[in-house]
């Protein structure tokens, strides 16, 4: 089969004669009908990551056909359409066992690599917990936007803006993919006001379509105009979606007396902040930091995505062969794209 390898920072190559996939008993093989591009692989591509060792099969959002079924396997069958989040829990550890699946002693052990394929192994490990069938309404493009979705569906479980809050303001720090992700689930959660605050005119705009009340670019006065909306306020909801220690720095300083940060942004491994304690004792500020996603977050993501009325056309921007894949993420960084579906057996394949 073909497939894109991550050989080192900066390089990536296209096998012509990688080794087909073979399922496990409890396995499935996965025809790719589309993967896309994120900002983690972007991060990866750039600089290395520590969860993807080079040289490494590249790419974890897909969804794709059922072409292979393990003889243990229960409740799939071939030609089923799927989509799929890249990690499954072991359910036994410590952490399983309180709840918090998103922190599975072993969750990166059997981590999905290699979306950007003809064909991907999904293990027993993943099935369990973390498929789920493709609506029929919904593009294998788009389907392919469960697992990032699921890690805003984990972030936005833990603050306090899932019941129809409407006279709240959200700020959104950054307005790339996950920012604009957030953007969609918080308006079809009800919350009320959502900012946000980018530096490419391009995703800005996207972000206009996608239903954000107000956009602030990069030759905006942030602070004030921030106060200018809330009445001097600030925010009642700060998610930093950017991974920049600056911005973490910043975003507490934006909210409101009593409000809430979520960092969400991953930094480089040894960052260290500076945050002020003032504001987080005195003003009770609360700080989450949430990591990844439980089994019950893919659940509500594979809802959100499979709501008919949701539109998520605007994620991609962008198509792209396994070919072009060296090229795309050449230009990925220049902020003009929000995701590129990457259709390793050709346009019209989705």
């Amino acid at each position: 089969m073909k497939r894109c390898i991550l050989q080192e920072p900066g390089l990536i190559i296209v096998e012509d004669d990688a080794p087909d996939p073979r399922p496990g008993p409890g396995d499935i093989v996965l025809e790719v009908r589309a993967a896309l591009t994120c900002g983690t692989d972007l991060k990866a591509w750039r600089r290395g990551h520590p969860r993807m060792p080079c040289p490494t099969p590249f790419g974890h959002e897909f969804a794709g056909r059922v072409v292979q079924v393990g003889a243990a396997v229960e409740g799939f069958a071939l030609d089923d359409e799927l989509m799929s989040a890249n990690t499954g829990p072991c359910n036994n550890c410590r952490y399983c066992q309180r709840g918090q699946q998103n922190l599975c002693e072993s969750l990166m052990d059997e981590m999905i690599l290699g979306a950007y394929s003809q064909y991907l192994l999904i293990t027993e490990r993943v099935l369990r917990s973390n498929v789920y069938r493709r609506p029929d309404h919904l593009p294998f493009e788009h389907a392919a936007l469960l697992e990032p979705l699921s890690t805003v569906c984990h972030g936005m479980s833990g603050v306090p803006l899932r019941d129809r809050d409407e006279s709240a303001t959200v700020l959104l720090l950054g307005a790339g993919p996950i920012a604009l992700l957030w953007l969609v689930a918080l308006k079809r959660a009800g919350a009320g006001r959502v900012v946000v605050a980018g530096r490419r005119p391009f995703r800005l705009e996207v972000a206009s379509r996608l239903g954000a009340d107000a956009v602030l670019g990069e030759d905006d006065d942030l602070e004030a105009s921030l106060a200018q909306l809330t009445g001097g306020r600030g925010a009642d909801l700060v998610v930093e979606c950017t991974g920049s220690i600056e911005v973490w720095e910043q975003a507490p300083q934006l909210a409101a007396r009593g409000g809430s940060v979520v960092l969400f942004g991953g930094c480089p491994a040894g960052s260290r902040v500076s945050l002020d304690s003032y504001r987080l004792h005195y003003d009770g500020v609360a700080i989450a930091s949430p990591f990844h996603f439980c089994p019950a977050d893919v659940e509500v993501a594979a809802g959100l995505l499979g709501d008919p009325s949701a539109n998520w056309s605007p994620f991609i921007t962008s198509t792209a062969s396994l070919d072009e894949l060296p090229a795309v993420f050449e230009n990925l960084g220049a902020g003009q794209q929000v995701k590129c579906a990457v259709l390793p057996h050709g346009p019209g394949s989705s």
